[in-house]
């Protein structure tokens, strides 16, 4: 019989031990304190829920990281969670049903069939923040400045930001006339800045439509790109015209308040374009492949749970941020070893430091030796003339 090494995670799925884990957790702690003092309140959703619930809306790009099992009870399918913002969107429409802007924040543990990159976790931490009932450039404007200050409170060094508007996009492909397979052909030759694919789907559209599809791959680069999108789309539709000045309100306003931040922005770049309806920003780092935060609009979310609603929101992997920052997250191992007693007194002693805010060791039966250095400890309780008092270990 095969000898079954039972110590063996599954690719993708790792455990977090002493003090990582204590870093992720001082640092989940510090931000969700960050979002309540923005006026986001925190929802903790269930690890697992039927699938249709979890694959509507921005889930349905979900459908193959998603783990299914079978309900025992109800015999109906059930999925484990890959992304907490659908769970949230129906938080949002359907269970707490409030008129008015809505600010909604998570941090939680999800699943992947499938990793999202080579060499990335099938087991994140993902948290975010999520705004509903507001369509403006204030939002957006709002969360974006949200997800800065979370990246900053970790202090990840080096960070740029992308943006984009996927409603020029979609504006331009509905003024074409373009659906299905020709929608989705056009937008995967963008992605790729294929220009030779893209003027060949773009033939049989309307001379300045196409001239405006086919600018799209060419508009990146700095601030000074929008003012070539101007140019460029001077003839677009007003749905296009309105986007595109949506988003050089955001960038200016991002500008203002972040003046050292390195802003990008790609026009042709429609990552989420199949859930995301109008502003798409993303975070990188040198050295680092995938983005490490990012989030858009996604408006009408909730049509899906009986309730549709403007939102706009962000995530990020808190492990990732843990990994990348440079934040002091736990004091130096340090606290108060206490000798194996019974005695009441000394009892009495431990718990009132601990009530102030030590970290007390107590010793077990018969432990010795360097155990108090061993256990992270710098000071020591001893008995002097009848009272426990506090004093360092010997060197």
């Amino acid at each position: 019989m095969a000898t079954v090494d039972r110590w063996l995670l599954p690719d993708g799925i790792e455990e977090v031990l002493p003090p990582e884990a204590a870093r992720i957790e001082t640092a989940r702690r510090r931000v969700l304190d960050l979002f309540q003092r923005w006026g986001y309140e925190l929802v903790i959703t269930p690890h697992v829920e039927f699938l249709e619930s979890l694959l509507t809306g921005a889930g349905q790009d979900l459908d193959l990281k998603t783990f299914k099992v079978i309900d025992p009870l109800s015999g109906r399918q059930m999925g484990l969670r890959a992304d907490i913002t659908p769970q949230v969107a129906r938080v949002d429409a359907h269970t707490l049903r409030r008129d008015g802007p809505s600010r909604l924040c998570y941090a939680g543990s999800v699943l992947h069939a499938k990793p999202h990159a080579l060499a990335t976790s099938r087991s994140p931490i993902q948290l975010g923040a999520e705004l509903y009932g507001d369509s403006s450039a204030s939002a957006d404007l709002e969360v974006i400045s949200l997800m800065l200050e979370t990246l900053g409170l970790a202090d990840v060094p080096d960070i740029h930001m992308d943006l984009g508007h996927v409603g020029i996009y979609r504006g331009l492909a509905r003024a074409a006339g373009l659906s299905g397979d020709a929608e989705q052909q056009l937008f995967d030759a963008l992605q790729r800045k294929a220009m030779d694919e893209i003027a060949a789907l773009t033939n049989g559209v309307e001379p300045a439509l196409a001239d405006m599809l086919r600018s799209l791959a060419r508009l990146c680069g700095g601030r000074e790109m929008l003012e070539n999108a101007r140019l460029a789309l001077a003839g677009a539709p007003d749905a296009v015209l309105e986007s595109l000045e949506g988003l050089v309100k955001v960038a200016d306003q991002l500008a203002a308040r972040y003046p050292q931040l390195p802003l990008y922005f790609d026009l042709g770049e429609l990552r989420g374009y199949h859930y995301h309806t109008g502003v798409v920003f993303a975070v990188f780092v040198p050295g680092v492949g995938q983005s490490i935060a990012q989030g858009g609009r996604y408006d009408d979310i909730g049509a899906d749970f009986g309730r549709a609603r403007p939102a706009t929101g962000f995530s990020t992997d808190l492990k990732t941020l843990v990994s990348l920052g440079n934040a002091q997250l736990i004091a130096p191992s340090v606290g108060v070893w206490a000798p194996s007693s019974a005695d009441t007194s000394l009892w009495q002693a431990i718990c009132r430091l601990r009530d102030q805010g030590e970290r007390v060791v107590q010793a077990l039966e018969g432990q010795g030796g360097n155990a108090a250095r061993d256990a992270g400890c710098d000071r020591h309780l001893q008995l002097q003339a009848g009272s426990w008092v506090v004093a360092p270990l010997a060197s």
